[in-house]
């Protein structure tokens, strides 16, 4: 299945697109487009659509994308998933930054990521690495 959001993820399009590759849908094929891209893109090519204006799976009710995919997919009851939920909801909502401690690490993860590596493809590559070492630091926290 294709997925598509929008173009230069820092945070919640790169943390979706792990928890879809990982938990949802393992040989899932993750297209950047431009923003005002998304939708048509979807339609266009039967993708499915997250963290963008209108998309299938996005922010709402105080939580960010990769919330709403864990809901979305009954993914709620993995401890060490949750944790690292509240890691991403740090640093990707508004005004958020100061919920979970490790936030603004992996917001300056993101922020400074954009500046080193200008394909979005290779970045998602990259930085799954991240995400694959916070998830096993937060199963070890969440199981000891």
């Amino acid at each position: 299945m294709k997925w598509v959001t929008r173009a230069r993820p820092k945070t919640d399009r790169i943390a979706c697109p792990w928890l879809i590759r990982r938990f949802i849908d393992a040989e899932a094929e993750i297209v950047y487009v431009p923003a005002g891209d998304v939708l048509a893109f979807a339609e266009r090519e039967g993708a499915r659509s997250f963290d963008a204006d209108g998309a299938e799976f996005g922010h709402g009710d105080g939580k960010c994308t990769f919330e709403a995919l864990i809901d979305a997919f009954g993914l709620g009851g993995d401890a060490a998933l949750a944790r690292l939920a509240r890691i991403v909801h740090a640093a990707d909502i508004e005004g958020e930054l100061g919920s979970d401690p490790l936030g603004p690490g992996l917001l300056a993860i993101g922020l400074g990521s954009l500046e080193v590596e200008p394909d979005d493809d290779r970045l998602l590559e990259r930085e799954s690495f991240v995400y694959d070492a916070l998830y096993a630091w937060c199963q070890r926290e969440a199981f000891g």
